[in-house]
């Protein structure tokens, strides 16, 4: 599996697509009502969605992330371009020559998203068989 893409579904798209366009550039795409951006191997979409009404009242609950190796210089860039900053950067973990940084911000329906700096995650072939976090086979 390969999880590659995030819809976020809004009663106000338009407003969305204006946000992300400061911070991301022109979109990739923009066809049938879906507005996305191509992020590293990933993709960020917005869309109208009949189900989402106001602003996001529990915006802890999903955060997605965008990995960049340097969370301060690409703060300060979406800071510049209009970027609503919810926690400036900071350093997670204590341990010694880590380097773990994280800033995140809001969107204008209060969903959250972060910048962190590059975690290496195990590979498939590096999981166990059983247990928690097991593959699948």
């Amino acid at each position: 599996m390969n999880l590659n893409g995030l819809l976020i579904g809004s009663e106000n798209p338009k407003r969305l697509v204006e946000y992300y366009t400061k911070l991301f550039g022109k979109p990739n795409w923009d066809e049938g009502g879906y507005v996305g951006w191509l992020i590293g191997s990933g993709s960020v979409t917005v869309a109208a969605h009949d189900q989402v009404k106001g602003k996001n009242t529990t915006p802890g609950r999903l955060i997605w992330n965008i990995e960049t190796a340097d969370v301060k210089g690409q703060f300060e860039k979406f800071k510049s371009a209009g970027a609503t900053v919810v926690k400036e950067p900071y350093q997670m973990g204590e341990a010694p020559g880590e380097d773990m940084a994280i800033a995140t911000f809001a969107d204008p329906d209060n969903n959250y998203f972060q910048l962190m700096s590059p975690m290496e995650m195990p590979t498939e072939a590096d999981r166990p068989l059983t247990g928690t976090g097991a593959r699948q086979p």
